[in-house]
C-alpha cells in the first residue's frame, strides 16, 4: 500500500532523514520506534505531504505522491493524526468531527459521524461538548475519529499515546486493534517501544534520521541490543 524509497527530507542544511526506505502492505500495523531526535514525526510529515521531500520518492497504492499537495493525498485515501492531537478546543466534538469530513458530501459526512461515534463510543455523550473539555483518552479518539471522517485506507499515528496516563495509553493501544479490525492499515509512530511492539506486525528502527534496524514486531522486541543501544533503556524495563 505505502512504499518509501531513498527519503531524505531537509531543514535548511539539516538532513533530518536521510535515505530512509519502508513498505507498509495493506491490513498491516507497522511501528516506527527510536529516540527523540531520530525524524520519525519528519517521516510522517514528508509521506502526508505537510513537508517537501528533498530527494526520494514516496508511492501510495503505485501512484507517486511525492509531490502531491496534503489534500490530494487525503482524497487519495492517506490521513494523519498528527502529534499532540491538534484537535479544535473551542468546536464540540460533533463539529470537530464534520470539519475531519470535508472531502466528503454533508450526507456521506452524517453517515461517517455516525460510524466514528459507533466506533468510540466515549464521545457519543460528548457530542455538543467543547473539545477543550475532553480528557487525554477522548481527545486522542476525537483526533483519530477526525482522520476516519476522510475514509482513509491508510492512517499515520504519530505519538498516540504522548502525555496520557498508562491507564490512558492502553485504552489508545486497543484502539489500534480495533482500528486493525476495522479493516485500516496502520503506521505508527510510538515512545513505547515495546507495547507497540507487541501490537505491530513490523517495525523499523530510526536513529539520527536513518533507519538502523527493521524487521517482524516479535524479531525486535527480542533483540535486547537494540534497546540497549538505541532505545536507550532495557527492554524489561519500558
Amino acid at each position: 500500500m505505502l512504499e518509501v524509497e531513498s527519503l531524505t527530507t531537509r531543514y535548511g542544511a539539516i538532513a533530518a532523514i536521510r535515505e530512509v526506505g519502508l513498505t507498509v502492505r495493506a491490513g498491516e500495523v507497522v511501528c516506527l520506534i527510536g529516540p527523540n531526535g531520530a525524524g520519525k514525526t519528519t517521516l510522517l510529515a514528508t509521506v502526508a505531504g505537510l513537508l517537501k521531500a528533498s530527494s526520494g520518492k514516496i508511492s501510495l497504492d503505485d501512484d507517486d505522491i511525492t509531490d502531491w499537495a496534503p489534500d490530494r493525498i487525503l482524497r487519495s485515501g492517506l490521513a494523519l493524526v498528527p502529534e499532540h492531537r491538534r484537535i479544535f478546543a473551542d468546536l464540540t466534538v460533533n463539529e470537530n468531527l464534520l470539519v475531519g469530513g470535508v472531502t466528503r458530501t454533508g450526507t456521506r459526512r452524517v453517515e461517517l459521524r455516525n460510524q466514528v461515534v459507533d466506533l468510540f463510543p466515549a464521545l457519543s455523550s460528548k457530542l455538543q461538548t467543547s473539545a477543550g473539555y475532553l480528557s487525554g483518552g477522548e481527545a486522542q479518539q476525537l483526533a483519530i475519529g477526525r482522520a476516519m471522517m476522510a475514509e482513509p485506507q491508510l492512517l499515520l499515528l504519530d505519538e498516540p499515546t504522548l502525555g496520557l496516563s498508562p491507564k490512558l495509553a492502553d485504552v489508545v493501544f486497543d484502539l489500534i486493534g480495533t482500528l486493525r479490525s476495522a479493516g485500516l492499515t496502520l503506521l505508527v509512530v510510538e515512545q513505547s517501544a515495546q507495547r507497540i511492539l507487541e501490537v505491530a506486525d513490523r517495525g523499523y528502527v530510526l536513529r539520527s534520521g536513518e533507519v538502523v534496524a527493521s524487521g517482524l514486531a516479535p524479531d525486535l522486541l527480542a533483540r535486547q541490543d537494540l534497546f540497549e543501544t538505541y532505545l536507550g533503556r532495557n527492554v524489561d524495563s519500558t
